[in-house]
């Protein structure tokens, strides 16, 4: 009797381990999947950005160094993407930073403000920033239950050991950190 009740725990001991062990696979392998979602955003906007740059080029004569920036931001987001996310979000926050110091020059120039092409153009980049958003988004919350599930007991007791490690998160831009301060005083 005692031999089948120690069975009987060690059954129930490996059931558990084997379901935790296949909970914590499907969260990592849905933050691969989100993450894969972003790279799919990201390569869209670098591919975007060559057409930008080629539709501005002939109208900013003396704007040469903000298209450089630019086409050096998008070399280096692109080179970031097998870095991580740590490396490959600040790549792409300084993509971030380039794109809207280009944008901000071509406010300067109605005839190029005016262009379809370049409308058409800063419409999709802005569509495409929106999908990069909700995309961090879903992987942040990815990685948030993915790193809860292995900080707990009693995952955490054996998560380690069957090689699961926490994740980092896809961070935000630092601009958007910095809440802007309102004052709606009249006086």
């Amino acid at each position: 009797m005692p031999l089948i009740i120690l069975l009987v725990v060690v059954v129930v001991v490996v059931l558990f381990v084997v379901g935790m062990y296949n909970g914590l696979v499907t969260r990592r392998n849905r933050i691969d999947e989100a993450f894969a979602q972003i790279d799919v955003q990201l390569k869209r906007r670098h591919d975007l950005i060559p057409n930008l740059v080629n539709a501005v080029k002939g109208y900013m004569n003396f704007e040469q160094s903000v298209l450089t920036k630019v086409t050096e931001a998008r070399a280096g987001a692109i080179s970031a993407g097998a870095q991580g996310p740590a490396a490959q979000s600040a790549a792409e926050n300084q993509l971030s930073g380039a794109l809207r110091s280009l944008f901000a020059v071509v406010e300067n120039y109605p005839e190029l403000k005016a262009n379809q092409n370049v409308m058409q153009l800063q419409e999709e980049l802005s569509t495409t920033e929106n999908q990069i958003s909700f995309s961090r988004q879903h992987y942040n919350a990815t990685v948030l239950d993915y790193n809860n599930s292995i900080q707990v007991v009693p995952a955490v007791l054996f998560a380690g050991a069957l090689g699961f490690t926490k994740r980092e998160f896809f961070a935000a831009e630092p601009e958007a950190q910095n809440v802007p301060t309102v004052d709606l005083n009249l006086s």
